[in-house]
């Protein structure tokens, strides 16, 4: 059936549709019951599939990816899909209109998207507002990032800002430094800038009467040195765990014409090519550090079983995105089934 609905999807602009999907669910969402009959359908629950990770309960490990939900605009809704639990953001303290479009590009061949989106969003305090009428109990984090006229000098004043904003009104938070659609912001990754920014957080954190779980999402073009940069900056700092991992900036081996995939240019790609890279990454960190910390898996979970890699590489938690424009609503149920069959 889904197969169905994404081809009509598929013949119109990617974050067109995107819109007009957001639309559909709110609408939908209004209707006495509507609710109740996705999490029916969509949703499994089962005392196995709970997981107590950096000191939050989920109903079940599988989460929808920051960057879908960018303005908190359809979290209650989509908490009736069967998520345990929903990554908002990424937000910045001032709203920015993002990159010029076109921006948001379907790789259908590979199953993938690329996109170069640059952190639009309408800024923290819109977000905050609505995170306030919050009627789910779904785990809510907070992608934070910082605006683009920021300079990297004075990054830890943006995520700060966003930090303390959302500190009442998200589960844990998230702090994005590795979108590649942000010119310099992977700089931000190297290990000194990074330790400096992970410790001002902490700092806000440790002030609170309970502090909250910091996580660092991470791209999947590090290097394996830069990898055990990340190790010991998580020690150093004492987050609570990385997201592994955001979008690529590699385009070896896809299936789509070469010249297609340069007409598009620069952005992210996600999706089925970044599968085999974000579990390397996974593994990686998780065997390298004796799992010292846990790990969020994301990147080409497009099937129950790809979803069983990447917790066999060393993932505590999944999120998914293009698998879930890709695949359907269906595939947070197939992938927990999954699980329990284990």
């Amino acid at each position: 059936m889904y197969r169905i609905v994404r081809f009509f999807l598929f013949l119109f602009n990617p974050e067109f549709i995107h819109h007009i999907t957001f639309k559909i669910i709110k609408i939908g969402g209004m209707i006495p019951g509507k609710m109740w009959s996705w999490r029916l359908i969509f949703r499994v629950k089962d005392t196995s599939l709970e997981r107590e990770v950096f000191g939050l309960k989920f109903d079940n490990p599988v989460g929808l990816a920051a960057g879908f939900d960018k303005d908190a605009k359809l979290f209650d809704e989509l908490a009736s899909f069967g998520f345990g639990f929903i990554e908002i953001g990424t937000v910045t303290p001032l709203p920015q209109d993002g990159n010029p479009k076109p921006r948001l590009f379907r790789l259908k061949d590979d199953s993938g998207l690329i996109n170069r989106m640059g952190f639009n969003n309408q800024g923290i305090e819109a977000v905050v507002a609505r995170l306030r009428r919050k009627k789910s109990d779904i785990i809510i984090g907070g992608n934070i990032g910082k605006n683009k006229v920021t300079p990297n000098e004075e990054a830890a004043n943006d995520y700060a800002i966003c930090f303390e904003k959302l500190f009442p009104y998200v589960d844990y938070f998230a702090v994005n430094v590795s979108s590649p659609n942000t010119p310099g912001l992977r700089d931000l990754q190297e290990k000194a800038p990074l330790t400096a920014l992970l410790n001002s957080l902490q700092e806000l954190n440790n002030k609170k009467d309970k502090r909250k779980p910091i996580l660092l999402k991470i791209a999947p073009d590090l290097t394996n040195e830069q990898l055990d940069d990340i190790i010991t900056i998580v020690a150093d700092t004492k987050i609570d765990g990385v997201i592994a991992t955001n979008t690529t900036i590699d385009r070896s081996g896809l299936k789509t014409d070469k010249n297609k995939v340069d007409a598009i240019g620069n952005g992210g790609l996600s999706g089925k090519p970044v599968g085999l890279r974000s579990t390397q990454v996974i593994k990686y960190l998780a065997d390298k550090s004796n799992r010292a910390f846990s790990i969020i898996g994301v990147g080409g979970i497009h099937s129950a079983e790809d979803a069983l890699e990447k917790l066999d590489a060393g993932a505590t938690l999944l999120q998914v995105y293009t698998g879930f424009i890709y695949e359907g609503p269906s595939l947070v149920k197939r992938i927990n089934k999954a699980i329990l069959k284990r």
